[in-house]
């Protein structure tokens, strides 16, 4: 086991003067922790600042709060900023053997941190990180392997993304564009299609203290709920006492969960698959109960994400916390074709989504390396 600081240096992000920020391309971008994951920042700077915070294409950075991912910067001339840092491998360290044990290594920091509403990853922390590093041939073979299997996982998720357009262009093919409604489908506003139910945010609401990793009901965090459905990595469980304490929040099966602070719009579908009997959704999201004999549920999820990107535009832009009130929800416009019709569409989604799971399938012995 080897101390980070013993394999690399550390360079921590410059505090930028934030009125000197900017949307104007003609200026250096700006690199924010959003920004790290994806690789290209929108957020410009106008003023002046010191040459060694200037980024090049592939350099590896990780952002500190929030989720704490690794991942390459993707051009030249970005500028480093606070709350994001920068790691150079010494001799004897392969960068990418690095950059996956980096990876595996923040999630575990996450996972100890998974009550606190937002994390923070500090310089003691990374100063003091230990990681399990061999020999430099080992180091190689295991990032050779990794990142073989990392192109196979980026092969697959673009083909996800294929079918995902499929299932849009079935959609428009039979009921046309929700935004313009081009075969003049009759519509009914979100309130006559389903029961919009937030959660319990009262006096009994659970605290830090409350919170244990195995309990009786499962209370959804943020990222429980993501644009591609239910996540479980981390879970957060309240006892059956303190449920009984809560008025509303509750799931029955069936349900859709909507998010509606922050990460507005990401929707999971509770159906018998999901592993938990007892679910409860946070102050930062509703549940969606459908009216089954007007709209079916696959169908509303569907409509609902297209209707979304002209909602976020709309509602959320220029806001620091971005929320979607039930207010809002109440005045949009749903079309209601034939529940029939729309039942055939949701049997044509079960069948992509059956090639999803294929597409995820990949037929491979991977060996197991140690990276900790």
């Amino acid at each position: 086991m080897k101390k980070l600081t013993d394999i690399c240096d550390i360079q921590y992000g410059f505090a930028f003067d934030s009125k000197c920020f900017t949307e104007d391309p003609a200026y250096p971008p700006l690199v924010r922790i959003r920004d790290v994951k994806r690789g290209y920042s929108e957020t410009y700077y106008s003023g002046d600042y010191p040459q060694e915070y200037v980024l090049k294409s592939g350099d590896l950075l990780i952002g500190m709060d929030g989720e704490f991912n690794i991942a390459r910067w993707k051009s030249d001339g970005a500028l480093l900023n606070q709350r994001v840092c920068k790691l150079t491998v010494r001799k004897g360290t392969n960068e990418e053997y690095l950059r996956f044990a980096m990876s595996k290594a923040l999630k575990k920091i996450e996972q100890k941190t998974a009550f606190v509403t937002v994390k923070h990853l500090s310089a003691k922390e990374l100063n003091k990180l230990r990681l399990y590093v061999p020999d430099l041939s080992e180091q190689n073979k295991v990032a050779e392997i990794l990142s073989r299997l990392e192109a196979i996982i980026d092969v697959r998720r673009k083909e996800l993304e294929k079918l995902d357009e499929l299932t849009k262009a079935r959609f428009v093919e039979l009921f046309g564009d929700p935004l313009t409604n081009p075969l003049k489908l009759k519509t009914k506003i979100m309130t006559e299609v389903c029961e919009i139910i937030d959660g319990d945010r009262g006096k009994n609401y659970p605290v830090a203290d409350d919170f244990k990793k195995e309990d009786y009901c499962l209370f959804l965090n943020a990222k429980n709920v993501t644009c591609e459905g239910f996540n479980f990595d981390t879970c957060m469980f309240i006892s059956k006492e303190k449920d009984k304490q809560l008025r509303k929040g509750k799931l029955t099966r069936g349900d859709i969960v909507l998010t509606t602070r922050g990460t507005l719009g990401n929707l999971a579908f509770y159906t018998d698959d999901v592993p938990f009997e007892n679910v409860r959704i946070n102050s930062g999201m509703v549940i969606l109960r459908m009216k089954r004999d007007i709209v079916n549920e696959v169908y509303f999820i569907e409509q609902f994400k297209m209707l979304l990107v002209d909602i976020k535009e709309k509602i959320a832009s220029g806001s620091a916390q971005p929320q979607l009130p039930i207010s809002t929800m109440n005045k949009i416009d749903i079309m209601i074709p034939d529940i029939e019709r729309q039942r055939q569409f949701a049997s044509f989604v079960t069948q992509v989504d059956k090639s999803k799971y294929d597409a995820m399938y990949v037929d491979i012995n991977v060996l197991e390396y140690r990276c900790e």
